[in-house]
């Protein structure tokens, strides 16, 4: 046993013996020098020769871009480039122009010392010199020269194709304009049932049952949206004049007459309402009689169909008589070349951006088409028709809906599609510049005008009123009646501050807030931060639907503008019978009220031989020792005029109030 623990314990201390030193990995030691052989120490630097070390590597980065540019400038020679210069160009329109940096053509400037930043703009004989300084040759021409060639030669015969009527449907507010043109949509036999068409964008097309399609332009009734019926005139080939058969002719009627003759278009009189029993069709034919207008009934050319929207009766007639003037007035057009048309409406929405409705009148648009409708650009994302399905092309006659608008266009803008991006924002670039001087000039004339008048009636009191609508037509039509709401009178007037299209925004609120100004949502609302600042600010948002109520309320603020008419009220007499002479207070009078009441406060006349010889105030109104607010018939009493001491025994007292009156426009 003793030899096996000896062995135990021998192996025991063999185990506790120090280990061996772990053996040091290849190339450890040489990492010192590895990681400094990059730099240089101070006696490396001085003992060196400069042979032996290469070049740093953004030297030789300079050296080859020194070179590159040596290189460049040897072989590219300038190119002398025709510089069209119109009336007004930006600097950086022109540095692009000339293919030259905007910063030598600031340079440029400064020397000629013209201090313009990049963005700013210049006359042509400026940006004249600057070209000539660059060797560019200069191509002046005449700022309106930008629209030459937007609307492309005439189409020959053998282009054309035939293309579908449209239709302006107009009438007086309440003759059931708007009754006829649902029904006719349930006419349309693409849509198969009541409500097919679900989206309803101003212009839409229906498809009759022989085949045929007929375009309809919804154009508003009431007086306020003349201008937008005007326009609808002017694009239609057909106007369909609604009148009821219980009403007759009416004052919208006869506008609408007048806008139809103006635009020469073909009338066709759709007598409506003849379900009703008080219904009288040729009362009608005989009042448009005065007006030159003889129905075939009579003898004349124009058609008349009897028609009910609400039982459907007539309604194939209808339709009849427009296909049938169609075909007389053999409508065609050229659907292959560039779009042109007219925007028949145009407003802001959410998640879409400015969306235009847009009657194409010749050739075709297509979706990636660039654009411009007034003083807007744009190119085609989407083509919508009146049903909310995705176009790929829309010929002519055929309403449809734009997406890819940079602004949001006016109703009866024109709608031309042009050949470059660069050609679009030069026409719309004139185009605002052109609107913003016209608006400038209108307002100098007017403040001209009106100065005079001013300084000889005083300031007029102004309304201020911010207007936001859902479309264009809707926010022109209110803002043009608001302005008139005040008719002849001079001392009121609606100063329109702001009208777009589109929510209502916390810019507006802060206008409003800072203006006083009459927050307007037609038929649209305002955000919620909008809500919120409007509610902190106490700024009142009012929401409307229908123009007439907009109309009226208006017309409301500016009554409670107008000064008060102060109208006098007789209220009473009174006969001084005796005068005394009290220390501190004057000459008091001693009276009989004869007639009415005399009240404290009341504006008195002092009468003396029926003469009028002090207009004033009371001072005192005394019954005994007792100030008194009124004393009536048979009481007497003490008076003491204010400022007034030359009373007599036998004068008479004429008491009366004044009493203001609201005044109406």
């Amino acid at each position: 046993m003793a030899p096996t623990a000896e062995c135990s314990t021998r192996t025991f201390t063999s185990t506790l013996s120090p280990a061996a030193p772990p053996k040091r990995a290849p190339g450890a030691g040489k990492s010192e020098p590895k990681r400094r052989s990059g730099k240089m120490t101070v006696v490396q630097a001085l003992s060196d020769d400069g042979e032996t070390r290469g070049r740093s590597l953004a030297a030789m980065r300079r050296a080859r871009e020194r070179e590159r540019l040596a290189m460049q400038s040897q072989n590219q020679e300038k190119i002398a480039r025709e510089v069209v210069v119109p009336e007004v160009i930006t600097v950086q329109e022109l540095a692009n122009r000339m293919a030259e940096r905007g910063g030598d053509v600031v340079k440029s400037l400064m020397r000629m010392g013209v201090m313009a930043t990049i963005t700013q703009s210049i006359d042509a004989d400026t940006a004249e010199l600057v070209v000539a300084e660059f060797g560019h040759k200069v191509k002046r021409v005449a700022e309106s020269d930008v629209e030459i060639g937007l609307r492309g030669d005439e189409d020959v015969a053998e282009n054309l194709q035939p293309r579908p009527p449209v239709v302006t449907i107009m009438g007086h507010v309440d003759h059931g304009k708007t009754s006829l043109l649902d029904a006719l949509r349930h006419t349309n036999v693409v849509s198969g049932e009541a409500g097919g068409i679900t989206q309803h964008i101003g212009a839409y097309q229906v498809q009759v049952a022989s085949g045929q399609r007929v375009t309809f332009i919804d154009t508003p009734g009431h007086a306020a949206f003349t201008e937008m019926r005007a326009r609808g005139a002017n694009t239609t080939d057909i106007v369909v004049l609604v009148v009821a058969a219980n009403d007759g002719v009416m004052p919208q009627t006869i506008e609408a007459i007048r806008h139809a003759r103006a635009a020469e278009v073909p009338i066709i009189v759709a007598i409506n309402k003849i379900d009703l029993p008080d219904a009288k069709p040729e009362r009608v034919r005989t009042e448009l009689l005065q007006h030159e207008i003889v129905v075939e009934e009579m003898g004349g050319e124009t058609l008349d169909v009897p028609v009910s929207a609400k039982t459907g009766q007539g309604l194939d007639k209808l339709v009849e008589a427009i296909l049938l003037q169609a075909e007389v007035l053999d409508l065609k057009a050229n659907p292959d070349r560039p779009a042109e048309g007219t925007v028949v409406e145009a407003k802001l929405e959410r998640g879409r951006g400015s969306v235009a409705t847009v009657l194409v009148q010749r050739g075709t648009v297509k979706v990636g088409d660039i654009f411009v409708t007034g003083g807007e650009w744009g190119r085609v994302r989407a083509l919508l028709d009146d049903r909310g399905q995705t176009l790929k092309a829309a010929g002519p006659a055929q309403p449809v809906e734009v997406l890819g608008l940079n602004g949001t266009p006016l109703a009866g803008d024109d709608f031309v599609v042009v050949d470059s991006e660069s050609r679009a924002r030069e026409i719309t670039e004139f185009r605002t510049r052109k609107r913003r001087e016209a608006s400038h000039v209108a307002t100098a004339r007017g403040s001209l005008e009106q100065m005079f008048e001013k300084i000889r009636e005083g300031e007029a009191k102004e309304l201020p009123v911010i207007i936001k609508g859902d479309v264009q037509g809707s926010v022109e039509a209110i803002a043009g009646s608001l302005e008139k709401a005040a008719g002849d009178n001079v001392e009121v007037k609606v100063r329109v501050l702001h009208s777009a299209v589109g929510a209502i925004t916390e810019s507006d609120v802060t206008l409003a807030a800072s203006t006083g100004a009459m927050l307007i949502g037609f038929n649209v609302r305002a955000n919620p931060q909008a809500r919120e600042m409007a509610k902190r600010d106490g700024v009142e948002i009012r929401y409307y639907s229908i123009i007439y109520n907009v109309i009226d309320d208006v017309k409301a603020a500016l009554t409670g503008l107008l000064a008060p008419k102060m109208r006098e009220n007789y209220i009473g007499n009174a006969e001084i019978r005796e005068v005394f002479n009290i220390t501190k207070v004057g000459k008091v009078a001693g009276c009989m009220i004869t007639n009415g009441v005399v009240k404290r406060g009341a504006g008195v006349r002092l009468l003396r031989d029926n003469v009028v010889i002090h207009e004033g105030t009371l001072k005192t109104l005394k019954r005994f020792k007792d100030e008194v607010r009124e004393v009536r018939e048979g009481y007497e009493c003490g008076m003491a005029f204010e400022n007034y001491d030359d009373i007599r025994a036998g004068d008479v007292i004429e008491c009366f109030e004044l009493v203001e009156e609201v005044r109406a426009l």
